[in-house]
């Protein structure tokens, strides 16, 4: 299913929905992420701060909506997003690693996992990593599934 036609589900059982979301898949491991957040196990994702700022992306926040995508570009979920804050990357809580529902859920798993992901990801960008770099936090709820 393509996110259009996942999203023209849900509005039919959501009408007041409107019709603002954004599409898109986890940059490591899709598949497992999607399905992580399809089964309600997920319900956090982070980001590298500099690179929002980089992009001139603006940060997600509190009631948008999201249509998850699995690594061929299928439509798994949509969520909406609940609660954003940013904080340095070596403050991340433990309860943010447990939300995000990878691994043994464990905030040492969580730092291990990211720090490899965001180094590559800002090498990628010209940029280094560093503990306090900020962490955009986003917790979000499953409201439709695929």
């Amino acid at each position: 299913m393509t996110h259009q036609e996942l999203w023209a589900a849900y509005k039919a059982v959501n009408p007041d929905a409107g019709e603002d979301y954004e599409a898109w898949a986890y940059g490591d491991d899709p598949d497992t992420l999607a399905e992580l957040t399809r089964s309600g196990v997920k319900t956090a994702t982070a980001g590298a701060g500099p690179l929002y700022q980089l992009d001139g992306e603006p940060l997600p926040q509190a009631g948008e909506y999201n249509v998850i995508l699995n690594s061929r570009d299928q439509a798994v979920c949509v969520t909406r997003t609940t609660r954003v804050y940013t904080v340095p990357f070596d403050q991340v809580s433990a309860g943010q690693a447990w939300r995000e529902g990878e691994g043994d859920r464990s905030l040492d798993y969580w730092r291990r996992v990211h720090e490899d992901f965001f180094r590559a990801e800002l090498a990628e960008a010209g940029l280094e990593f560093s503990p306090e770099m900020p962490v955009v936090c986003e917790e979000f709820e499953v409201v439709y599934r695929g």
